[in-house]
């Protein structure tokens, strides 16, 4: 299987590369996210690539980080979400708001990208929810104010792309912890905890 590609980028779109490897031209299908993050055609490029293999075909699918390949691969052991729906989700939404999205149940926010209903996001969140810690501390938050572990980041960076401040996300936080130290270590109750101090 083929799981990298390097060489040079003979053309680009939203949705697709085709990248030219020892004189091998593929044709790969890729997220906006990955499309914004490539070089100019011409350039050499690499890609990390998904090879997904059917009675009928074997289609490439390419990223320019391992955490989106990962997050794209989980997103393929559900239920009803085949490779194009995955790629469309990942163009939806940016990784990190993708996977708080999905740790903190936020159904408001999955049903919002095209392709997903109520149904594939009820189902989204209830078998992902629990496996996506390693790629929630490998995608990284944003910086500066103070830290209060992964959970604590996670919480912030959730409240902050939900469209609260930052000040007052943190100060959110502070309180929850203040309250119960125990839902620092817990990103579902702290930020539960932390939304309700916001309201």
């Amino acid at each position: 299987m083929i799981a990298h590609l390097r060489g040079r980028l003979l053309s680009k779109t939203p949705n697709q590369a085709i990248l030219e490897c020892a004189g091998v031209g593929y044709d790969v299908t890729i997220s906006v996210a990955t499309f914004s993050a490539l070089p100019n055609e011409g350039t050499e490029a690499t890609l990390h690539i998904h090879t997904h293999v059917r009675e009928d075909q074997i289609a490439l699918f390419g990223f320019s980080e391992t955490q989106e390949k990962r997050l794209f691969e989980k997103l393929l052991t559900i239920s009803g979400i085949g490779p194009k729906l995955a790629i469309t989700v990942l163009s939806g939404i940016d990784a990190s708001r993708l996977i708080t999205a999905i740790r903190s149940g936020d159904h408001a926010t999955l049903t919002r990208i095209p392709g997903i209903g109520k149904k594939t996001s009820e189902r989204v969140v209830l078998e992902l929810k629990d496996k996506l810690d390693d790629l929630a501390t490998a995608i990284p938050t944003t910086t500066g104010g103070p830290h209060h572990g992964p959970a604590g980041d996670d919480a912030l960076s959730a409240l902050v792309n939900l469209g609260y401040p930052r000040p007052i996300a943190q100060k959110a936080i502070e309180t929850a912890i203040t309250k119960d130290p125990n839902a620092a270590h817990d990103f579902e109750t702290l930020f539960r905890a932390a939304m309700a101090a916001i309201r």
